[in-house]
């Protein structure tokens, strides 16, 4: 299998992992009702925790690396400030949809990231797949909650549109072994945007959904996610 063949089906394995997170919070919700709370909010900080590892571990690492510190610093500004307008305009047109865009914003820059990679190391691009379908999942999970909880949509739309998403990443891992291998600090610069944004929405609005009065579970899940981060760094031998 070729190079370009390699990429598509890895990226979209991992791609095809959030329609896999929405299905598992598609099901019948558990019961007790305090367990299902419980639970929610616990995925909702592993989620967060994921987030933020792929902000510390992943990104800002890699965005830096190419960039001189003025650009390290309009890239991540920026890239927070405009996550910022977004939640204002989404806000105002009362549509909650932090969990998918913070999805989004991490998938998009990790695929273009693994199709940059292979063009140096095939190992290094389907470790990075791994970690990117790890992370995929609870974040499906999210964001199918958040969708369903505030629109109208059912559950097949929304995984099916999910799983139309999945297309996103052999299309941006294309993308970055043909177009921005050869362009490194594009890739840096699209990665720490997405880093400033992410933190945005960790802390806006992921952070506060993730707490439950009288609970302490769900703050192990933020911590879950981030020791996936690092264990995939370490997988990754980096």
């Amino acid at each position: 299998m070729n190079d370009l063949a390699q990429i598509i089906v890895l990226t979209l394995i991992a791609g095809l992992a959030i329609p896999m997170g929405a299905s598992i919070a598609a099901v019948e919700r558990i019961r007790p009702r305090w367990l299902e709370i419980e639970v929610r909010h616990s995925v909702i900080a592993f989620g967060g925790g994921a987030l933020l590892a792929a902000v510390a571990l992943v990104l800002v690492p890699e965005g830096v690396s190419n960039l001189s510190s003025l650009l390290v610093f309009v890239c991540f500004f920026g890239g927070g400030l405009i996550f910022m307008m977004l939640d204002i305009r989404l806000a105002a047109s009362d549509t909650p949809l932090s969990q998918l865009t913070a999805m989004l914003s991490d998938f998009v820059p990790e695929a273009l990231a693994l199709g940059a990679t292979f063009a140096f190391s095939r190992d290094a691009g389907v470790l990075l797949a791994g970690i990117i379908a790890l992370q995929n999942v609870p974040e499906g999970f999210n964001a199918f909650r958040e969708i369903k909880d505030s629109t109208h949509y059912s559950r097949l739309q929304i995984i099916g549109a999910f799983t139309l998403m999945a297309l996103l990443g052999p299309i941006a891992g294309a993308t970055g072994y043909f177009i921005l291998s050869g362009y490194p600090q594009v890739i840096s610069c699209i990665m720490l945007f997405a880093a400033g944004g992410i933190l945005y929405i960790i802390f806006q609005d992921i952070a506060p959904q993730s707490k439950l009065k009288n609970h302490w579970a769900p703050p192990l899940g933020a911590v879950a996610g981030f020791l996936l981060g690092v264990l995939g760094q370490e997988w990754a031998g980096v």
